[in-house]
């Protein structure tokens, strides 16, 4: 697994884990946790191969985090277990795992060692056709004490042969009462308001509200908006108003607070609730400013300045023709 991430069973995972670790081995080879990003089920699933690899998980319901085996896993050394992504040099939107990964498990599944042996797969999205067939053929002639767990948002991307030989796992169904507890042990500082914002904005999910907390951007919505008011009514200035955003914040956290932006105004436009509750008024008067194709418009371009990005455009530039671009709609 990544190594920044450290095993964790969350409060909402608690009857999972009791119901997978009571049934081992017993559920089967092929595993899917899936949910919303923020949910917290790569650390679940850390925690569970350690237990699964620990040499004391028998009479212990964690991993010891002390044996040879948590030794091996927590220096990234373990010989029964294999992490397969995209590759560290392509990390890019879209990315896909190849063929060529799935391939290399065969001699891993097929050897005999003492021990179980465990393979983790994510984001299981990033399988495209060739990867998902090869790796159906692992699923349906596993060996001996093999167990395959893939990782997934949103696990109907993944081909229904794949999911048809997996047990599925949801880990992000959180309850409003253990959301708030967690925020509040976290930030216990923070007010009422604050909290169903970052509650709103993280799609409900408190890991990736405790993210959103510490982004520069979050407290620069409103500036923001003032400025691409001014960018509609006033008609003037683009460039000095994307040099100043390009300088304020990355490309990464500006397009973050802009998407969000974008979609209330959509969200807007069609009567749907916003997730931006503390600036409904500034944007119900920005979405009069356009219509929905101009919006549904602006959000495509934004997609496909991400992946220019990657390919070392300058943000500057992106951000000079995304303002030109909101002024003259």
């Amino acid at each position: 697994m990544q190594r920044d991430v450290i095993g964790q069973v969350y409060p909402w995972q608690q009857q999972v884990w009791e119901n997978l670790t009571g049934r081992f081995p017993k559920m089967g080879h092929g595993l899917l946790f899936f949910g919303k990003q923020g949910c917290g089920k790569e650390a679940f699933a850390q925690q569970f191969v350690a237990w699964i690899l620990c040499q004391q998980r028998d009479v212990q319901s964690q991993p010891c985090g002390e044996c040879s085996s948590c030794q091996w896993l927590k220096s990234d050394t373990h010989p029964n277990y294999v992490y397969i992504s995209t590759d560290e040099e392509n990390k890019k939107q879209n990315a896909k795992i190849k063929i060529e990964k799935i391939r290399d498990l065969l001699p891993f599944v097929q050897q005999t060692v003492d021990g179980w042996r465990v393979i983790v797969i994510e984001p299981a999205e990033a399988l495209n056709i060739a990867s998902s067939n090869a790796l159906l053929k692992t699923l349906e002639e596993p060996g001996d004490r093999i167990v395959i767990i893939l990782l997934a948002d949103h696990y109907l991307k993944l081909p229904a042969t794949i999911r048809s030989r997996l047990q599925h796992f949801a880990l992000d169904r959180i309850d409003a009462a253990q959301a708030t507890a967690y925020l509040q042990q976290h930030l216990p500082d923070l007010d009422a308001d604050k909290q169903q914002l970052l509650m709103n904005l993280s799609n409900q999910m408190p890991l990736q509200a405790l993210q959103l907390a510490q982004t520069e951007w979050l407290e620069q919505r409103t500036d923001f908006l003032k400025d691409w008011s001014k960018l509609v009514t006033q008609k003037n200035m683009p460039m000095a108003i994307a040099t100043k955003w390009n300088k304020a914040l990355s490309f990464t956290d500006f397009s973050q607070m802009f998407e969000y932006l974008l979609c209330d105004l959509i969200c807007v436009k069609l009567n749907q609730s916003i997730k931006n509750l503390d600036l409904s008024t500034a944007l119900q008067h920005l979405a009069e400013q356009y219509d929905l194709e101009s919006l549904f418009g602006l959000y495509a371009e934004l997609q496909q300045a991400k992946p220019m990005l990657e390919q070392n455009v300058q943000s500057n530039l992106v951000l000079d023709q995304l303002c030109i671009k909101l002024m003259n709609i």
